[in-house]
This record gives structure tokens, sequence and C-alpha cells, in this order.
């Protein structure tokens, strides 16, 4: 880290999507440096249940889609390692999510651009030097430091979200998936525990809770709001919306369409893997030719309030199509709800320099920059809170890979990396091209 000179990009957070940037920028002419407060680099830790797949083939893997030939692909990664002949004979496109984490975790180990255990406490803009200046504070030392920079890159990711009410409960009690495997103990040691949410990460949950269940004897319960337990779209055509094209078509549509357009896309975003589905299918039913299920699994119930009873909770829950309310008990519950954008105080600052699209989301161009109503070239980058300009595949992270391209070119002012078109079979407009 030289604090003397000016850097063309700071990266502020360091996760998948950043990460895959720096792994470029290492190769390429751009001169960027990341930070992240976190001492090392480390994938969702909770949520690395033995035997859970990434849900997308391992050429998105942090640089591939840009760069074949980088020594950061996932195959160079498997090369040194000497796995090559085992990923050869394991046969399948997915790869576990331990390996991925592993794998990242390398990538992050052989980059001198990324710095752990540093914050980013303020970003300030000095117009009439034409750059950023970014201050840096040691976790452990507390000693701060200036660099400045041309471009900022905000990947500051997103944070569990967790329902009103249910935030006050002991951590080993009421919990986010996000923490399930550091809980887990605890959880299987429990008369009860409840999952609520139906989306991946709630079925990885139910299912290894299912898989435990008679080793320890503690009654399951499954609660989600949604119609139903549906799995993810995966016809080949229907992913396509996963494309570079379909991620152009979108961000030309006005704002209302581009909302509307979200809504109709639950299946490709929020559905359960159907190999998931399929084994914890399986497993019920082989259960349930010896004895009864000690397993409650319910759709259509909006989860509305907790309490603590005497060794218990109580959930209020509400059957929304017939409008019948029940309680439910339980000693233990896991919060599959989901995620929310995380953005650093030092953003709020900002917040009326910049052009929004409604309250919450802000306008965004096609290269991921900050609109800024004074019309600066020196620009701020966002790889958070996509979902409203760049569509479904906002947190896709083969799509993450074609974003970070954009971001460097931007920032190199030439084309570094080809940015892929026609890259589907289908068209998503009808207007002459």
């Amino acid at each position: 880290m030289d604090t003397t000179k000016r850097y063309d990009l700071v990266g502020i957070g360091i996760g998948p999507f950043n990460l895959g940037m720096a792994a470029l920028a290492d190769e390429s002419e751009v001169d960027a440096i990341y930070f992240d407060q976190k001492e090392e680099f480390n994938w969702h830790p909770g949520m690395l249940i033995d035997g859970a797949d990434l849900q997308v083939p391992f050429l998105a893997d942090l640089v591939t889609i840009a760069d074949p030939k980088s020594p950061y692909t996932f195959i160079n990664y498997l090369h040194e390692h000497d796995r090559l002949y085992q990923f050869y004979f394991f046969n399948k496109l997915d790869i576990p999510r331990k390996e991925y984490n592993a794998y990242t975790r390398w990538v992050a180990s052989n980059l001198s651009n990324c710095f752990f255990g540093k914050r980013v406490i303020d970003v300030n803009y000095a117009e009439e030097r034409e750059c950023y200046t970014v201050t840096i504070e040691d976790v452990k030392t507390r000693r701060s430091d200036d660099i400045q920079a041309k471009h900022v890159v905000l990947g500051t990711g997103s944070v569990p979200n967790i329902p009103q009410g249910f935030e006050s409960y002991p951590l080993e009690d009421v919990l986010h998936t996000n923490h399930y495997l550091f809980h887990e103990k605890e959880l299987k040691k429990s008369k009860s525990v409840t999952v609520v949410g139906s989306g991946q990460s709630a079925a990885e949950v139910f299912y290894d809770l299912l898989h435990d269940q008679e080793q320890y004897g503690y009654q399951i319960n499954w609660l989600t709001r949604s119609a139903g337990f549906f799995q993810l779209e995966s016809a080949k055509l229907g992913q396509e919306v996963f494309s570079p094209d379909y991620v152009s078509y979108f961000h030309g549509l006005s704002f209302d369409d581009r909302k509307d357009a979200l809504s109709t896309l639950g299946t490709l975003r929020k559905g359960i893997d159907p190999s998931t589905l399929k084994n914890i299918y399986h497993l019920l039913y082989h259960r349930s030719s010896e004895k009864p299920l000690d397993v409650m699994i319910q759709p259509l119930a909006e989860v509305n309030g907790v309490e603590k009873s005497e060794g218990h909770y109580e959930l209020s829950c509400r059957q929304w199509q017939e409008d019948n309310e029940f309680d439910v008990k339980t000693e233990k519950i896991v919060l599959a709800t989901g995620y929310k954008p995380h953005f650093p105080e030092w953003f709020k600052r900002i917040e009326n320099e910049i052009e929004w699209e409604d309250e919450k989301r802000f306008k965004v161009e096609r290269d991921q920059q900050l609109v800024f109503k004074d019309g600066r070239m020196n620009h701020i980058f966002s790889l958070t809170n996509l979902d409203h300009s760049h569509g479904t595949g906002a947190t896709n992270l083969a799509l993450s890979v074609e974003r970070n391209k954009r971001v460097l070119n931007a920032v190199a002012g030439k084309s570094l990396f080809k940015v892929n078109t026609n890259t589907v079979f289908q068209q998503f407009s009808s207007k002459k091209r």
C-alpha cells in the first residue's frame, strides 16, 4: 500500500465480486487496490454444509469468462493442488461450496493488491484534484492512512435480513442461516427447530436437519409465506436471462418496466435447486415408510411475530390464503430470510449528490457507475443494490465477471477486456438493431 501515489481504483469490500475484479486487475494495466475489514477472505462460512454445491457451473469462477488464460481460474487452482484428475472423475459442472471457498481463499492469498484487516472509514471527493481520498483504518492498531484514487468501486455486499421483532433474542436460539454452522450443535441438541423461508439456503438447512433428525430426535418445522416450495427454473433457454444480452435489454427499460420484469422472474431468482428438493422428498419418503414423521412443512404461512415463553418460543403465523391464524411452538429458529444491501456510513453523505430512481434505489449506468448530479468524470462504481438496474442476474457469479470487465474498461478508458454480445440464441427486444 503506497500512500504517496494516486491509484486508478480503490475497491471497498472484498467479496467474490471485488475479489474477481482484483484478480483481473492484477493482470492488467489498471493500478487497483482493495480493502476489507475482515482478517481474511472467507465466503459464507456459516453455510458451507457438507454436500452443498454451488448453483452455477465452475466456469463462473472469478475470471474465466473474462480471461480463460488467467492464473486465477478454478482449473488452474485444481492444477496447482493436484486435483484435476479427481475433478475429471467427479464429472460435474457444479462444484462443492466448500471447494469454491477454498478456491477463492487461494486466489486472495496470491493477490498483492488485496488488504485485509483494513476498514474504509471515509471517502471524500476533491474536485480540484480530480480524485477521491479514501481513509483506511487498521482494525487492530486503529492507525489510519489516506489513499488517493481516481475512481472507487463499492463492493460492501449485503447483510442478513432479520425480520422486525426477531433481532433481540439470543443468537444461539434465533439465528440467520448465515450463522447456521456456527450453532449447528446447539440446534441439533434441542427438542424442536423451525426453519423460516423457502429459498436454497432454507432447503439446505432443512435437509441437513432432516438428515440428522433420527440421531438427535428433534422435531422440525419448515414454514414459508410463499405459495409453495418451488424449484429453480433450470431450462436452458430460461437461464439465458443470466446473460450480458439480457442485462443490456433490461437496463434499457424504464424503471417501472424493470420493476414489473423482476416480479415475473421469481423462479429464476429464488427457487430451490431441483436436486435438493429431490433429496428432501426421497428422505421424507423413506422415513415415512417406517413410522410417522415428526415434521411439519407449511407453505402459505406468514410468520408475523415471535414471543419467548418458558423453555420455547411461540411464532405467530397466518395462513394467508385461508386467513387463518395459528401458533407454532419451537425451541430454536433458523431464519432463511435473505439479505439486504449494506452501505457504509460515509455513503450517506453523498446521497444528495447522486440521482435516484426511487427512495431506495439509485440510478446506475450500464457499467455500474453511479450518476452524479455534477457530471464528474471520477466515478464511484457499485457492485451492490443492482437488481433494479441490472436485473435478476445482479448477484449471479458469472455475470459478476462481465460487470468487472466493464468497470476495468471504464477505468482504463479503453477496451482491456472484450465485452460480450450475441451471447444467447433468443432475442429480447423486437426493435430493429
